[in-house]
């Protein structure tokens, strides 16, 4: 099974964020600052982790002391320089990159290592999403996220280590294993 990440983009969305199977959150920075850092504190109490995805995140996680971010590269033309960029900046935080679907882009991607990847899940590609995941999971050791991007995608039948929600998806998708003890 795999861990879930929340991916929280505001104040009202943390309340799930007690829940054990919760391993990580990802904060926006564009919360109030406040905010993250209560998170920030919070998560460590609890052995959690905190990343921060949003502008200028790398400034934000070094400033704040949070555990790492999450970058997306899904339009970078240069995934090399853009990953040492970023991994210099953060020093040793950690560091994972939302990248395109495509083979070579995640080949590119683990050869600079970060510490995972992410693929975003749309309903309507889904199954090539699937077979992409399949073929990393076969070919790479970096740990693999998925991020459903919207509520029809199956996400139970991709191979990933991680799965990155919604506080409001989280929330329907314990109501349901609920529902069906």
């Amino acid at each position: 099974m795999p861990k879930f990440i929340l991916k929280i983009s505001a104040t009202r969305d943390a309340d799930c964020a007690n829940d054990e199977n919760i391993g990580c959150l990802i904060l926006e920075t564009s919360l109030p600052e406040e905010y993250i850092r209560r998170q920030i504190a919070t998560a460590a109490a609890k052995d959690k982790i905190v990343l921060l995805s949003g502008e200028n995140a790398v400034d934000e996680a070094v400033r704040l002391n949070a555990d790492g971010i999450v970058a997306d590269l899904s339009r970078s033309t240069n995934i090399k320089k853009d990953i040492t960029a970023l991994k210099a900046r953060l020093g040793r935080r950690f560091l994972g990159v939302v990248c395109r679907c495509r083979r070579h882009e995640a080949m590119l991607v683990s050869e600079n290592e970060p510490d995972f990847i992410i693929f975003r899940i749309w309903h309507e590609g889904a199954e090539k999403t699937g077979d992409l995941a399949a073929w990393y999971e076969h070919f790479f050791l970096l740990q693999m996220a998925v991020e459903p991007m919207d509520d029809e995608v199956a996400f139970a039948d991709f191979p990933a280590d991680m799965v990155i929600l919604s506080p409001e998806r989280y929330k329907k998708l314990v109501a349901q294993k609920q529902s069906l003890e």
